[in-house]
């Protein structure tokens, strides 16, 4: 039988983790889905550009400079000047509010005697403590397409969605695009079709 201090502790530690998976500052999980031919696809020159017709501005430099970083590493590299490059990729990003979340605020569990740090303390039964403020969640996507110049033919396309809480680390437009990007490629070409989760 657990005892009322045990049962106290467990609580405690309930409420730790929740509050850490709401609003602790951690990352959310990328979606990645990729398509493609299913044949070999060759490192080579290649040159990024957006999507006609849409503004590029700094915040679409930051991903496409994410998607020129994984490419680089895979060995597809810009071609020399004046030459062309044996490969397109067509960079698009959208950002979008997803709705509001409200992040808890101190709770105070009773059971006598004694306090703890973080905003749980142990004495004098349960209240709710102030300071929850509402946030706004934002969900990103990057979208890439690939294909050969020589004949226009799509060779591979993905796209990766994430969320975030505005105001955390994690929002910010350079982390996002670097770990959408890292997705995206993410064991390159990728199995066509299948969307992978990626912490």
């Amino acid at each position: 039988m657990k005892t009322p201090a045990l049962i106290a502790i467990a609580a405690v530690a309930a409420l730790t983790s929740a509050c850490t998976t709401m609003g602790g500052g951690r990352a959310a999980p990328v979606d990645a889905t990729r398509y493609h031919l299913s044949q070999p696809i060759p490192a080579g020159t290649i040159a990024i550009e957006g999507v006609p017709g849409e503004a590029m501005g700094p915040e679409y430099q930051l991903y496409a400079d994410a998607v020129a970083s994984e490419l680089a590493r895979m060995n597809f590299t810009p071609a020399p000047a004046g030459q062309k490059t044996d490969y397109l990729a067509t960079v698009a990003f959208r950002r979008t509010e997803k709705g509001q979340i409200r992040t808890r605020p101190p709770l105070t569990i009773g059971l006598g005697g004694g306090s703890y740090g973080g905003g749980v303390g142990l004495g004098g039964g349960a209240s709710v403590g102030i300071g929850s403020k509402t946030r706004t969640v934002y969900g990103t996507e990057l979208a890439v397409q690939m294909r050969r110049r020589g004949d226009n033919t799509v060779i591979w396309e993905g796209r990766a969605v994430t969320e975030a809480i505005g105001g955390q680390a994690g929002a910010q437009p350079d982390p996002t695009a670097s770990r959408l990007a890292m997705a995206l490629f993410k064991g390159f070409p990728g199995q066509s079709g299948i969307t992978i989760t990626v912490k």
